[in-house]
């Protein structure tokens, strides 16, 4: 009986695995305008030594490639029931991206973007990655310039029409620092708090920040 409970287990966390990855793949590919069969790419490295069990959070980060034009997106979700505060930190994650977004128009600058993510996060108590930052994308993925998500005490640069930013927030439930694996990728809380990432590229426009045209404005500069 034992037995059979636990692949009961394995095989419900394993639905909702995917179930979790299929969401992102949808949910990125419609805000981008792109069908999915257009070429959809993501990487990871997976461990035996790391199974994803039930309440664990997991973060997914992925782009396409249209036409020699890279966009770049990441969620984090939940396996199966997670905790109260796993939940919170993800949402507020989520929310500090749109805090920030909202200075991603011309006219605005650079930091200002920084500081609106770092001081929503704070506002929480939270920590702000600042190993890993967002990034300006086009005809490369990681493009100039870098994008801190923690506060600036300069400007940076003035933002005009027609930029693209892979806006990144990068959260932890605990401390900032982060130590890197032996794989030299997968980067992990220094403390082990929870963590939560979310990113979409944004076009920057006299009107304000959008999301989802990014792939038919670059069709047009061809």
């Amino acid at each position: 009986m034992a037995s059979s409970n636990s692949s009961s287990t394995s095989s419900k966390t394993k639905k909702n695995a995917q179930d979790a990855l299929d969401r992102f793949k949808m949910e990125v590919a419609s805000e981008i305008g792109v069908n999915l069969k257009e070429g959809y790419n993501g990487d990871g490295i997976p461990s035996k030594k790391r199974v994803l069990k039930e309440g664990d959070i997991v973060s997914l980060d992925a782009g396409v490639i249209h036409k020699g034009y890279h966009s770049d997106a990441a969620r984090t979700y939940g396996i199966g029931k997670i905790s109260d505060e796993a939940a919170k930190l993800i949402e507020v994650t989520r929310q500090s991206f749109f805090e920030g977004i909202k200075y991603a128009k011309e006219g605005c600058h650079l930091y200002e973007i920084s500081n609106a993510i770092a001081q929503y996060n704070e506002s929480f108590g939270y920590g702000v990655i600042r190993d890993l930052v967002g990034h300006g994308i086009g005809t490369e993925l990681h493009e100039e310039p870098e994008i801190p998500n923690f506060r600036q005490d300069r400007r940076g640069i003035r933002l005009y029409e027609g930029m693209t930013l892979a806006i990144e927030p990068m959260v932890s439930a605990g401390d900032y620092k982060v130590r890197w694996l032996d794989d030299n990728w997968t980067a992990s809380t220094f403390d082990h708090s929870l963590s939560a990432h979310y990113e979409n590229t944004v076009l920057v426009t006299k009107a304000g920040p959008e999301i989802g045209q990014i792939v038919r404005l670059m069709l047009t500069q061809q």
